[in-house]
């Protein structure tokens, strides 16, 4: 079982770096499509590997619920059933409470179709009902440790909590402690050699918190560190400023990974400051609402004016949409609600994200990520 992390260049503060797990290697920096219940919705393992994926990310929210991590384990772990060779990683589910805690303090039960309170967190665990079917269920650091062992991840991640992005000091300080405590729980729990641990840094948009919980959580050891609690509903200004506090205290010899961010720019923002790893559904959800990322800005190919437009989608980008169909052609198939166009739409998106990180790593091989990072930005906002 190997595993490996080493930076092998830097440009600035940008790093490129290899990570290798008994699936394979990552290059870094990278990004990660969301595999959420063993799925890249509407892509199949060789659209992935056809796009460039490295790594995908499964959800332990969705698949303790169904199929159910029991059933995974027998029938050989989420490698085996979704067809996928190559490295995985698996969240902890603290994400998906949050989200439903979230969804609680707005009133919001339409999303669920169920009354009452969906979560109840106190400092053993988490007590919350399905969004599948309201039934109640109980999840402790050691039931989402047991829970991803089932799965049967590359890297599993650390039980935390999220606080929303707003919150006052005394909230986030008490989501830092319980986090900080559940680490030490998880890894007291880990016991399956063929994956490795990450812990995971909160702290909110509060610089002296973030670094005294990036201090804390990177004294563990770990194999790698993640930065959560980002992009929860903060301005972009704190998240850049609390990315430049965090990075400066992690390992420069541990990947980085940056939980559930972002578009394009938070991309090439990121690695700016020195993450590594990267996750979003935004490639695959914005797909599926018509919007596709190219490397002229944004195209929302609902509009008339593609009626007729014989253009590739982006003449820049090689994947299999833009080398075969015109954007009248995606026009169509999104107006006529056709199937097909979630998977081309998906597939370019996907491919759109895994060809910048390449060639942002290509860019700090060469020591000129600036010049790279200056250009793309202007051309995202054109």
């Amino acid at each position: 079982m190997t595993f490996a992390f080493s930076v092998d260049a830097t440009s600035g503060r940008a790093r490129a770096a290899t990570l290798t797990t008994p699936h394979g290697v990552v290059p870094t920096p990278i990004f990660m499509p969301v595999g959420t219940v063993g799925s890249v919705k509407s892509l199949g393992p060789d659209d992935l590997r056809a796009a460039g994926a490295h790594i995908v990310l499964g959800n332990t929210y969705h698949l303790m619920l169904r199929p159910g991590a029991e059933r995974l384990a027998r029938l050989g772990g989420l490698h085996t059933f979704m067809q996928w060779d190559r490295p995985l990683l698996t969240d902890s589910g603290g994400f998906q409470v949050f989200s439903l805690a979230s969804g609680q303090a707005r009133g919001d039960s339409k999303k669920t179709g169920h009354t009452g309170p969906l979560v109840r967190i106190d400092d053993e665990g988490v007590t919350f009902k399905s969004h599948l079917d309201g039934s109640t269920h109980r999840m402790t650091p050691e039931d989402s440790m047991h829970i991803q062992m089932c799965i049967g991840p590359d890297i599993i991640m650390a039980f935390d909590q999220c606080p929303p992005g707003q919150s006052d000091r005394d909230t986030v300080q008490h989501a830092m402690d319980r986090t900080s405590a559940w680490l030490r729980r998880c890894i007291q729990a880990m016991d399956r050699d063929a994956s490795r641990l990450f812990g995971i840094i909160q702290g909110g948009i509060y610089d002296d918190l973030r670094e005294a919980h990036a201090q804390d959580i990177c004294s563990t050891d770990l194999f790698g560190y993640a930065i959560g609690g980002l992009s929860v509903g903060e301005d972009k200004a704190d998240m850049m400023r609390i990315l430049d506090t965090t990075c400066a205290v992690m390992p420069e010899d541990k990947p980085r990974y940056l939980m559930g961010v972002g578009t394009p720019q938070d991309l090439l923002d990121g690695i700016l400051r020195g993450v590594d790893m990267f996750d979003c559904v935004m490639p695959t959800r914005n797909a599926r609402n018509g919007t596709l990322f190219t490397s002229g800005g944004k195209v929302s190919i609902k509009r008339s004016e593609y009626k007729e437009d014989t253009r590739p989608l982006d003449p820049q980008c090689d994947c299999y949409c833009c080398r075969t169909f015109s954007r009248a052609y995606l026009h169509h198939l999104f107006k006529a609600g056709e199937l097909l166009f979630f998977r081309l739409g998906s597939l370019h998106n996907i491919s759109f994200y895994l060809q910048l990180v390449r060639a942002a790593r290509a860019a700090i091989v060469e020591d000129r990520y600036d010049t790279f990072y200056d250009e793309q930005t202007r051309a995202f906002a054109a």
